[in-house]
């Protein structure tokens, strides 16, 4: 990848997160109406949560900060809203970190990469296809079937790289 294209994945660490939120709200209320889904109160404050930043949250980093709002939060609330939100492909789950971060392609069905920053936490999600391809054929090849597939990497982001530096 290019530097271009890792500071176009990773976002300034002072750009505006509520810009992004109201983006991805706003592309979730449309894909629900589109699949005639409902996309409840919950499930629109548990997907502004997970945007609220760049860096994936855990579940119950999620249900502390509901429980602020709303006192009566509880765990199932929060992993119901986040198993919705998830089959509607609106956020992803970051495995190594059991943690979620929202999807930067929710229109476009996916298996997206992430780079994941181990200084700052800033996950970025990739979604490059021949990445997939490879490791399609390479399965193949060895007649593998592939049912689940999760591509994580770790390193540090251009803006540590560069504050580092």
């Amino acid at each position: 990848m290019s530097k271009k294209a890792a500071e176009m994945t990773f976002v300034d660490h002072n750009h505006d997160h509520n810009a992004c939120r109201g983006e991805a709200v706003e592309r979730a209320e449309l894909i629900c109406a589109q699949r005639s889904v409902r996309l409840t109160d919950i499930r629109k404050r548990v997907l502004e949560l997970v945007w609220r930043g760049h860096k994936p949250l855990g579940a119950y980093e999620i249900l502390d900060a509901l429980q602020k709002e709303r006192s009566g939060a509880a765990p199932p609330t929060v992993y119901r809203a986040l198993d919705f939100l998830l089959e509607h492909g609106l956020i992803h789950r970051i495995e190594s970190l059991n943690a979620f971060v929202g999807c930067t392609d929710p229109e476009t069905p996916h298996r997206a990469q992430f780079l994941i920053c181990e200084k700052c936490g800033t996950t970025a999600e990739l979604n490059d296809p021949r990445i997939d391809a490879a490791i399609n054929d390479q399965a193949k090849a060895v007649g593998f079937s592939v049912l689940r597939r999760t591509i994580e990497v770790e390193g540090t982001c251009p803006h540590c790289t560069e504050a580092s530096s």
